[in-house]
């Protein structure tokens, strides 16, 4: 007779298996907490109580499986170090970082993910020996595609950050068949997975590692600063992919169930941005829709425009019934989101219906609007986004336009040949009076002249945003 031998799992082991089950329960109670404004505080103490538990259970399993060993002692310390190291580094990040500058630290944050799955993806070739002989190719093709996806994400992410923090033009870069190179790059990635699954060699890692690494610099390169917002939100999705694809390597459940949710809702959220923007969610992936963009300067003139100072614009909503205010990333910039909740605060005290208009790509990055007014303790029920408020515009006394340019630009309804053409945009020019919060007559982001400035109901209101503002709760 053959004697069947059971492998019984440790104390260890069963117990971190259910710390992972409530970990990954509490990170898809985050996501949900996270998708409404009243329930974003509870979402995220979900998430972070999740990534506690997770971190705990990973440590105390490493710590068994190492037990007796030698060098367990040194190594489980050099691994507390680091998470120690880790922890530190991101409370004082989270402290020190400014809202305006979240989506530059969120894009850095998604290139060390990256990062780390290529350096997984390589210790999992050099561990090749420990694998079974009946799934060594599916763990040559895990490494392979981990190392991809993980470098992609990882210049990509740099880019994204280089573009979101003005260190590089946010102009798209336009090389020669530049969707040739990207279809040509997939291809060649495809071939070279199966090479490496047949006959596995060092050097087709390392063309595989350099290969990923321009095709993420080159893929969010060529997209413009319009469409930046998307390009994180992307990367986020890839930045999940590559954690799962760690997490196979690893043999850890709880990263592969973690990096499907990140990829997963980050491709979600992609898709319904894309839709929002009037986009190709291929064309996303494939970094195929960055369009050169016009000057930037303000240079290219459209009209005469009409300036207004505080006391006139203040003498403008006190005299409406409703006001409707549109923030972008300006708003940001000049932390003016307090007094405007102010503001607001003091016309409803006044009998003057306010609401809030939110462009779903206001800021640089997914929800940031949403974020800063809720902050400055907004009321959720009068933060409208774009499709709700939209058809009201036409009704509306006074809009303010407090930092926005692209997302209320009208060459996006009116222009077939603008960059951003077909981009849904908030139809401010419908109502009766506009009032432009900026600083100079320069163009957004997107790098497009802005024909608002120009139109008969608009008036200009020049200079710092949060000052401008105070002067108006002044003179009212």
């Amino acid at each position: 007779m053959t004697a069947a031998y059971v492998v019984v799992p440790t104390v260890a082991v069963m117990v971190a298996g259910a710390a992972y089950i409530v970990a990954a329960l509490l990170f898809i109670l985050s996501l949900a907490g996270l998708s409404k404004h009243d329930t974003s505080r509870r979402g995220v103490v979900y998430g972070m109580t999740g990534m506690a538990i997770a971190l705990v259970a990973t440590v105390w399993l490493v710590a068994d499986d190492a037990w007796g060993q030698p060098g367990a002692a040194l190594g489980l310390t050099l691994l507390v170090v680091a998470v120690l190291i880790g922890g530190a580094i991101g409370l004082w990040r989270a402290r020190v970082v400014e809202m305006t500058a979240m989506p530059q630290l969120i894009a850095l944050f998604h290139s060390f993910v990256g990062l780390a799955a290529v350096l997984v993806g390589w210790n999992g070739a050099a561990s090749e020996f420990a694998v079974s002989p009946d799934l060594v190719g599916i763990h040559r093709a895990e490494v392979f595609i981990g190392v991809f996806i993980g470098a992609v994400t990882f210049t990509g992410s740099i880019v994204a950050y280089l573009k979101l923090s003005a260190r590089i033009s946010s102009r798209p870069l336009v090389l020669p068949g530049k969707n040739v190179l990207n279809v040509g790059a997939l291809v060649l990635f495809v071939a070279l997975t199966v090479w490496y699954v047949i006959t596995p060699a060092l050097w087709l890692l390392v063309v595989v590692t350099v290969l990923a690494l321009a095709l993420g610099w080159h893929l969010v390169a060529s997209i413009g600063g319009g469409d930046m917002p998307v390009v994180v939100s992307m990367l986020n999705s890839y930045s999940g992919w590559a954690a799962a694809a760690a997490g196979f390597l690893l043999d850890n459940d709880l990263l592969i169930v973690t990096g499907a949710l990140v990829g997963s809702s980050g491709a979600y959220l992609s898709y319904i941005m894309c839709r929002a923007m009037n986009r190709s969610f291929l064309s996303v992936i494939a970094g195929g829709f960055g369009i050169e963009a016009p000057r930037a300067d303000g240079e290219d003139a459209q009209g005469e425009h009409r300036e207004i100072d505080a006391a006139s614009a203040a003498e403008l909503l006190a005299g409406a019934s409703s006001v409707v205010i549109t923030p972008g990333y300006g708003m940001a910039v000049a932390q003016a989101q307090y007094p405007v909740a102010e503001l607001a605060q003091r016309l409803r005290e006044r009998g003057i219906d306010v609401r809030f208009g939110i462009h779903p790509v206001a800021g640089r990055l997914p929800g940031h609007m949403n974020v800063l007014l809720a902050e400055a303790k907004v009321p959720y029920d009068i933060v409208l986004e774009m499709d709700e408020i939209n058809d009201d515009l036409a009704s509306t006394d006074v809009v303010l336009v407090i930092g926005a340019n692209d997302t209320v630009n009208p060459a996006a309804a009116e222009d077939p040949g603008s960059p951003i053409a077909g981009m849904p945009v908030l139809r401010v020019w419908e109502a009766a009076n506009v009032i432009v919060f900026k600083r100079s007559m320069a163009s957004g982001y997107a790098g497009v002249p802005n024909p608002l400035f120009f139109r008969d109901n608009a008036q200009m209101l020049f200079g710092d945003a949060k000052a401008r503002v105070e002067d108006i709760l002044r003179e009212l």
